[in-house]
Order: C-alpha cells, then structure tokens, then sequence
C-alpha cells in the first residue's frame, strides 16, 4: 500500500500542460518587453505620441476589448462545459470565441485599413511604429488562439480544452493590457 499525497504544490498546482504555461510567460515576457520599450521611447516625445496616438479609433479599441473580454467569458464557459463532459456545449463555446477572435480581427483591418487611406505607416512616427509592431504581433496571437481553439474542439476533453484556453485567456491580457496603454494613456 502506498501513500498519496493529496497536496499540490508548486508546478503539480498549475492547472494545465506545463509546456503551454512556458509558452504563456514568454509570449507574455515578450510583450512585456515591448511595452517597456514603447514607454522608455514615449517618455523622449511625450507631446509626438499623444499626437499620434489621436488618429487612433479608441470606440473600435473600446469595442474590441469589449469583444475579446466576451470570448474569454466563453472560453471559460467551454472548460465548465468540458469538465461536465457535455461536448457539444464545449464545442459551441470554443466556436463562439473563436468567431469573437474573427469579429476581433475583422475590426482591427478596419482599423489599419482606415491608416493606410491616411497615409500613417511604421515609418510616420516612432509611436506607430511600436503600436503596428505590438498590436500585429497580438493580432498574429489571435489567429493562433482561434487555431488553437478549433483544434481543442476537435477533441473537447477538459484537459484540451482547459490548455487552449489558457492560451486564448494570455491573448485576452495581453489585450487588456495594450489597450490602456496604447489609446488612453496621455
């Protein structure tokens, strides 16, 4: 007879594969070198940025964040449903997020279509430069959440969809994050 120890400690606690936890913390790291960058850059041209950044559709923003915060509610309803072995319900809510991350992507070419009809591209100023640099680096991250959330559909298992999820909810803060910093702050 041998005994279990019941307790989780340290990485047994991460709930998840913790290969997809090591992805999220560089992808996290990454961006967050990114948006130092972008602050260390604006403290030398306050005046450039704030400037720049008001060609910027802060409604499409606002919106989008409404949309991705919307997905991630689903994403976690998918792994509820997983956990209560109903598939087809997970299925439907990765389904559901994952057109949420299409509607995302849909509103961001709008938005860079509307600055390429200005004329406004990496090189107009060094504020666009970093927000195509970290906004298309996150859209690229959404095109690989939905990838993800489509596979996990595939196979709902919770631990599948408990993983990909995951991911979809790092795209989800990476987005929280670059919206304040990106089109509100002054």
């Amino acid at each position: 007879m041998t005994v279990q120890d019941d307790t989780a400690t340290g990485l047994d606690a991460l709930p998840g594969d913790l290969m997809m936890w090591l992805l999220i913390v560089s992808e996290l790291l990454v961006f967050g070198a990114g948006l130092a960058a972008f602050m260390g850059v604006r403290l030398t041209d306050v005046a450039g940025f704030a400037e720049a950044q008001s060609h910027l559709h802060r409604a499409a923003a606002g919106i989008n964040t409404v949309v991705l915060v919307t997905s991630g509610w689903l994403a976690a309803l998918a792994v509820q449903a997983a956990e209560a072995g109903r598939a087809a319900r997970t299925r439907l809510f990765l389904a559901g997020a994952a057109l949420l991350g299409v509607v995302f992507l849909w509103i961001k070419a709008i938005e860079y279509a509307d600055k390429a009809a200005q004329g406004i591209s990496f090189e107009t100023h060094s504020f666009f430069t970093f927000y195509y640099l970290l906004t298309g680096f996150h859209a690229v991250h959404v095109v690989a959440g939905i990838v993800i959330l489509g596979l996990v559909a595939l196979a709902p298992t919770p631990r599948n969809t408990e993983v990909g999820t995951a991911f979809w909810h790092m795209v989800d803060l990476v987005w929280v994050i670059l919206f304040p910093i990106l089109y509100l702050l002054g």
